[in-house]
């Protein structure tokens, strides 16, 4: 009996040894890699990886950095769906915990956790700290929170419109986050992450990082902030529908403020419902400019010699082109005058026979010349420029209509390139926005210097008697035009021909007048006000006495 006893237990210990071996043999040479992929996929995943992106700065007049896009370290939320499915809990719980503790809609979770065989999903970043303790705090398996680099917009809607923001992709989206992506976001690498029995990861990296540049602009800081805060009381007193204010230097092209209205905060990007808020309507938005283009059809008049700052004008109040009539604003008659009363008065009537000196042909010309039909290069993503083919059809009443800034389409920084030619003596101008010490590199001369203290002499007398003169600022000559232009229905996205009720009212000018060191251009999309002359131009002199004081500019008179 005992032998019988040791014989069947060697070999049922015989036949155990064998089914090991064999399943031992099955798992590491027969299936070895079927079994080995199987553990990568719990145990590792792979990122692909950046180096830090560049951080992007203004500063101010004391050379003082002001941070517009950094990189902070910020606590995330990732999930192991694999883990969640195979463990003790309910992947509903799961599901129901996340979606309440982190305020995300519940289906998105959902989705993510039913990747089953994933084992990494992210959920959140940036989390908050009474999120991040509620996660620590649970007892789910298969929810991670670590430590990681987040973009952050640290002066939330300051210059939103320039820097722009990054995407859910970790891509730079508009402003100088677009444009400049590559230079920002340095080299890539690829990141293993390997999990430990104790549940820890161990990181190895694969190449080398190449940290992004650094950008600085060209921007102040405190004119920057003022603009936008003008930008919003107008909305407050005036109910604007938006607004563009310009600030640069007329002599280099040196962009020093770009504010738009309304604006959006970039680290919450996500929560605006109408995407047309991250356009930056100061480069991305065509607009007729009204009378402040009066100033350029004198310009060319005086460069070609077709007039003289004392070339009369008989305006009877009206001017018939072929079978439409043009009238002055308010249907007034100013009779015999001048051609700085013209610009001072704005005088449509006037703006028609002085086109008409010039003719078409050289009309064109000069557009061109003064950068209306291309883009200015400022170096922003999604820049565009109108090619003007209403204007280039060549009927009578297009020309009639574009000397006095109707029938014509520019963008602001197109208006302020061209009115920086008006007021640097003749020069084109290279608008930029990013500082790399770069020498001033400037354009092809427009018009001469004597025509440039012309048009400036005249347009310092339209502040002081003209339609201008709340543009004025106390203790020094400045240079200046309204506009108030009709806008078209076409421009509403209405299929109908001729003019709305809505206007855009807008102020350019330069102060000191006979030696800039600023040009302002505001424009407001329908103020409810009658003129830009109670509207723009006050704003202009608020930011002109401001820049002044700030700058501590001595006074000329």
């Amino acid at each position: 009996m005992k032998k019988w006893k040791f014989t069947f237990t060697l070999v049922g210990f015989l036949i155990l040894s064998f089914i090991i071996i064999f399943r031992l043999i099955q798992f590491q040479l027969i299936n070895h890699d079927f079994w080995k992929a199987l553990a990568q996929g719990q145990q590792r995943f792979f990122l692909e990886s950046e180096a830090d992106r560049g951080e992007i700065f203004i500063t101010d007049k004391n050379k003082e950095r002001h941070p517009l896009a950094i990189n902070r370290k910020w606590e995330y939320v990732y999930i192991s769906p694999r883990e969640i499915n195979a463990g003790d809990d309910n992947p509903q719980e799961v599901i129901k915990f996340l979606a309440e503790t982190l305020n995300i809609d519940i289906g998105v979770i959902s989705r993510k956790v039913n990747r089953s065989h994933s084992s990494f999903e992210l959920i959140k970043t940036r989390l908050s700290p009474e999120e991040s303790l509620s996660i620590k705090n649970i007892d789910f398996s298969g929810i991670f929170v670590r430590e990681g680099i987040v973009r952050y917009f640290p002066r939330n809607n300051l210059a939103s419109h320039i820097v722009g923001f990054l995407g859910g992709s970790g891509s730079g989206q508009y402003g100088i986050e677009g444009y400049h992506n590559n230079t920002l976001k340095g080299d890539r690498a690829l990141q293993e992450r390997v999990k430990t029995f104790g549940g820890y990861f161990i990181n190895r990296i694969f190449g080398s990082f190449e940290e992004g540049e650094d950008i600085f602009l060209t921007i102040d800081y405190n004119i920057q902030f003022k603009a936008e805060s003008l930008l919003r009381s107008a909305q407050e007193r005036l109910d604007i529908d938006g607004g563009t204010i310009l600030v640069g230097d007329p002599s280099t092209g040196r962009i020093i403020a770009l504010a738009n209205y309304p604006d959006f905060n970039p680290n919450k990007f996500f929560l605006e419902e109408d995407f047309s808020i991250f356009k930056n309507d100061a480069i991305q938005l065509v607009y007729e400019p009204g009378s402040t283009f009066k100033a350029i059809t004198m310009a060319i008049a005086l460069e070609e010699e077709k007039i003289t700052p004392d070339t009369m004008f008989n305006d009877t109040g009206s001017v018939r082109i072929g079978g439409d009539t043009i009238r002055n604003f308010a249907q007034r008659v100013w009779g015999m005058v001048d051609m700085t009363t013209v610009l001072g008065k704005s005088i449509n009537t006037a703006s028609v026979f002085i086109a008409e000196l010039i003719g078409e042909d050289l009309f064109t010309e000069y557009l061109d010349k003064f950068g209306f039909l291309n883009l200015t290069g400022i170096g922003l993503q999604g820049e565009v420029y109108s090619r003007n083919l209403n204007f280039k059809r060549g009927y009578d009443i297009n020309l009639a209509n574009a000397s006095f800034g109707q029938g014509i389409e520019v963008t602001s920084m197109q208006l302020f390139r061209a009115f920086s030619a008006l007021a640097n003596g003749g020069r084109l101008v290279n608008p930029y926005i990013v500082d790399r010490g770069q020498d001033v590199q400037m354009g092809d001369r427009v018009i001469s210097e004597r025509t440039s203290l012309e048009i400036t002499t005249m347009m310092v007398e339209n502040i002081n008697y003209g339609f201008s003169r709340t543009a004025r600022v106390s203790g020094y000559y400045v240079a200046g035009k309204t506009g108030t232009a009709q806008v078209a229905w076409s421009a509403l996205g209405i299929p109908k021909r001729g003019y709305s009720d809505k206007t855009i009212q807008s102020f350019i000018g330069y102060a000191p007048a006979f030696n800039p060191e600023f040009l302002i251009l505001v424009k407001l999309d329908d103020p409810k006000t009658r003129t830009a002359e109670y509207s723009a131009a006050p704003i202009f002199s608020d930011l002109a006495t401001f820049i002044i004081n700030y700058y501590q500019i001595p006074p000329e008179r």
